[in-house]
């Protein structure tokens, strides 16, 4: 039988599930001799048993699980009738008995510190800080037991059980221990943070300091001095008025006293025992091997350790294999997906750079690294050259100002200016980066000076069929751990032998559009040159994207004049799509224009570039949010149209700006233009070939996961997605002999775990997160401030929207989204305006409203937050502000 109490010299971080987190913790720092107020702890076999003791537990469990989280109010008034419940329950003789032999061993006379302990509590992924009771300062036997009872009953909270709704543990697995500690009265009190826990900063240690009890502190009651210490040097004091502190009373419980005013502006730890209490904090990490979050106080001159636990806020670090600072840059920014990927995803992704490498290379040496399930690029080596760097900041800048401002920051970071890159490792992969960058060179200026540019969409198009035809044929002829080898090998070789065949045209097309808009700059001025290039880059010839949506505008127009279709397309769920068309009025011509469509555009989706997502050909009704916003908010044959006369515009721009100039200098506008408009257009056929690709290479992976599945090697093929490219060579070869479905339900968790995490832009080495400072620009003072993208100004009602499936767009609607990647495209054509939280001049989304004419603003910080659906709102993608002219809330909805 599993004891009733266990004295902290029994416990350690192993009797989690005995004593919770607190406990373990509380044990594991004593057992290690770091100076913790003694005390004991009531396992969760005494709350079991007192669970048991009830005959109304089970059906309120029940009710609990059954409830929905949304209703808050029905929660409440549930979480109060169970607290009181368990309040009520005669605690069984055995436990009380056992609670008080081990206080009268403590000290029956002490005063103690009563604390709830969970066994889901202070774990790396999850802290539940502040989700149970506290209660200080107990006197006596029969106080000390109504504090356990209430602590017991405390794990109801209407917070507690919100949080283990939102995180997803189940109310019936948690179980509480409760720690009963001996009380101490700190002169000053406060938390010490091992890792600074707002900029994420590793080798920062941050103190929290405030006069009395740290309850004060930890409730929001009082402001706290800040201190911050580096190398063991205090880099920040932050000295704050301390108005209020708790104190505890002779007879029992606390009384909170107003400092006297003399006393609320002074430093409350002198610096050499902030020195001494950092030093304390790094000895308790080291011991951990983590970063710790830990509650402290000063009694007579001496520190006391009152609790620590895991920092679970800090965003994980890409690994590393020297001592030098990095510089790392969040992929997903610049590719318009931010969501985490799975491993395989991963693991593929990473090769698209291993041609800048020689052999195998670790995953610490690769530039695209792991870290919280994104794709962070190592770039430290380009950017402290100075000729790579500026050209480098201004590519980013045309990806996203924020990016580019962050990045800034980063290489003016003191640390920076001692990173020391060998010259032998630049050297080594400019050579190998030279054979292509010279062929590359070449053809752009033959594109700039020679070549016929109408003729680009044709051969680009016809080589990235010739492309795809190739790796079919390969993928057929090959089986096992070859097919997979041979699909590494292409993720290595995406870049040389088949994106360096396009992006000529799209460098080519970057340099025309500086060159053409100094040009125009010069002779009409900087406003009336926008104006019209704004006019000249509408309905491009060529642009794969584009002509994505045209179509699936043709799809929308098909179904406006058939109700009985319309309607289906309207309602149709994503189970039952394809086959429910075959029940309906026009559903079978509709489904083969949908499938001609797919043929063409069916390996995008959102998020493309993580090879797991669920592709268009493989669920086709994502398409639907979009043809429905079509079918609401267009007349037929709109979008046409709106193309035709986007090109009618394009063409007068050009009379117009021909007719300012004369003889040679005419012919070589003209030529910018003609070079301007269609190879601009071009600029998404790498990502539509590299794409195309990966379905490919999606489909032959599930081939192989299928036979996996069927010998028992994996519980179903999509769970392919959890194993990295190796392993899966490694099951396929026969060389794993151990389970993965272990691992692989870790992952899953762990996925889960990531998609909660807000991923920064720009991370260092340290652990420092830098997220960049938006532009300053001219607008209204309460006005969202981002990039200029599409110029315009439009007023109308906001609708967020995370997830493109979700989309419902109405007349008027301005779309505001995380990101947009081509996979959102159809939805363009719906809406009258754009906000997005990434991107920049040049980002996927930038461009295709451009080409619409919308009005857009991007990298928008915290516009999915900050922006309520409904809300009447103002875009400005001229000047690049958004205006909340009236909330949802204001409108009463």
């Amino acid at each position: 039988m599993e004891p009733y109490v266990l004295h902290f010299n029994e416990t350690n971080r192993t009797h989690l599930p005995l004593v919770g987190g607190k406990g373990a913790n509380l044990g594991e720092l004593a057992g290690a001799g770091f100076p913790v107020p003694q005390g004991f702890c009531i396992t969760t076999s005494a709350y079991r048993m007192l669970i048991e003791s009830s005959a109304e537990m089970e059906e309120l469990f029940t009710r609990l699980e059954q409830l929905p989280p949304e209703d808050l109010e029905q929660l409440r008034l549930l979480a109060g009738q169970i607290r009181g419940h368990l309040t009520a329950l005669p605690m069984p003789k055995d436990i009380e008995m056992a609670i008080l032999d081990a206080w009268q061993t403590a000290g029956k006379n002490r005063p103690y510190a009563v604390r709830s302990s969970a066994t889901a509590e202070d774990l790396p992924s999850a802290s539940f800080a502040g989700q149970q009771e506290t209660f200080l300062n107990v006197i006596g036997g029969d106080e000390l037991l109504s504090a356990v009872q209430h602590c017991w009953a405390s794990l109801f909270t209407d917070r507690a059980i919100s949080y283990r709704t939102k995180n997803g543990f189940g109310h019936r697995s948690i179980y509480l221990s409760v720690v009963i500690q001996e009380m101490v009265f700190p002169e000053v009190s406060g938390i010490l943070f091992t890792a600074d826990p707002i900029s994420g900063h590793r080798h920062t240690i941050s103190i929290d300091a405030s006069f009395g009890l740290g309850e004060a502190l930890v409730s929001g009651l009082v402001s706290a001095d800040l201190y911050q210490v580096r190398e063991k040097q205090i880099i920040r004091r932050q000295i704050a008025k301390k108005e209020l502190a708790i104190y505890a009373l002779p007879g029992g419980g606390t009384v909170t006293k107003t400092i006297p005013e003399a006393f609320q502006e002074i430093q409350a730890l002198p610096n050499h025992k902030i020195l001494k209490l950092a030093e304390i904090g790094q000895q308790i990490e080291n011991h951990y091997g983590t970063e710790q979050d830990i509650e402290w106080g000063l009694v007579d001159g001496e520190f006391m350790i009152l609790q620590s636990r895991p920092i679970t806020s800090l965003y994980p670090l890409p690994v590393i294999d020297d001592e030098q600072f990095h510089v790392f840059l969040n992929f997903g920014y610049i590719q318009m997906m931010t969501d985490p990927m799975p491993p395989l995803s991963l693991s593929l992704l990473s090769n698209v750079t291993g041609f800048m490498n020689k052999g195998t290379v670790a995953p610490e040496k690769r530039v695209l690294r792991e870290a919280g399930g994104r794709a962070f690029a190592d770039f430290t080596g380009v950017l402290s050259l100075p000729p790579l760097r500026n050209r480098f900041l201004k590519l980013m800048g045309g990806m996203d100002e924020l990016l580019a401002s962050a990045l800034t920051e980063a290489i003016n970071r003191p640390e920076f200016q001692h990173v020391n890159i060998p010259k032998k490792t630049v050297a080594l992969r400019i050579r190998r980066i030279a054979p292509m960058a010279i062929p590359v060179a070449f053809k752009v200026a033959a594109n700039f000076w020679l070549k016929d540019p109408s003729k680009a969409n044709s051969k680009a198009t016809k080589f990235i069929n010739q492309y795809v035809h190739s790796v079919e044929l390969k993928l057929q002829q090959v089986s096992g751990t070859e097919r997979i080898c041979f699909i590494q090998q292409g993720m290595e070789r995406m870049f040389p032998d088949v994106l360096s065949k396009i992006i000529p045209y799209v460098i080519t097309g970057m340099l025309v559009s500086g060159t053409l808009t100094k040009k125009l700059n010069q002779k009409f001025g900087d406003k009336q040159s926008a104006g019209l290039l704004s006019k000249l880059y509408k309905s491009l010839p060529g642009n794969v994207t584009t002509e994505m949506g045209l179509q699936l505008g043709d799809l929308a127009d098909f179904a406006r004049d058939k109700p009985e279709l319309a309607t289906y397309l309207e309602t149709a769920s994503h189970e039952t799509f394809y086959n429910g068309l075959l029940n309906v009025s026009g559903g079978p011509d509709f489904q083969q224009r949908l499938d001609l469509f797919l043929l063409q555009y069916g390996a995008r989706c959102i998020g493309e570039i993580d090879i797991a997502k669920p592709r268009w050909h493989e669920d086709p009704a994502q398409l639907l949010p979009s043809i429905a916003s079509n079918l609401r908010t267009m007349r037929h044959g709109e979008h046409r149209q709106r193309f035709e006369q986007g090109k009618l515009e394009a063409e007068a721009a050009e009379q117009e700006i021909l007719r300012h100039f004369t003889g040679i200098e005419k012919r070589y506008v003209r030529r910018l233009i003609q070079l301007y408009r269609n190879l601009l257009g071009i600029r998404e056929h790498h990502k539509f070939a590299l794409v195309k690709g990966m379905y490919l290479y999606k489909l032959a992976i599930l081939e192989e996961a299928q036979t996996l599945a069927a010998k028992g090697k994996l519980l179903n093929a999509q769970d392919v997605f959890y194993l990295s490219a190796e392993e899966l060579i490694a099951l396929l070869d026969g060389q794993h002999s151990g389970n993965m479905q272990e691992a692989i339900e870790s992952r899953k968790q762990q996925h889960e775990a990531n998609a909660k995490l807000k991923t920064p832009r720009v991370m260092t080495s340290d652990g420092e997160i830098i997220e960049g400072k938006p532009r300053t620009a001219s607008g209204p003072t309460d006005a969202l401030m981002g990039t200029p993208v599409s110029s315009g100004s439009v007023t109308g009602t906001a609708r967020v929207i995370l997830r493109s499936e979700d989309a419902h767009l109405n007349a008027g609607d301005i779309l505001i989204a995380p990101y947009t990647d081509p996979g959102w495209t159809p939805l363009f054509t719906s809406a009258a305006g754009l906000v997005t939280e990434v991107g920049g001049m040049m980002t996927h989304g930038s461009v295709v409203a451009r080409e619409y004419g919308i009005p857009a603003v991007v990298g928008v910080a915290g516009a999915t937050e900050l922006i309520r659906d409904g809300d009447q709102i103002r875009v400005d993608g001229t000047q690049g502000f958004v205006q909340i002219l009236q909330s949802k809330v204001e409108k009463g909805c």
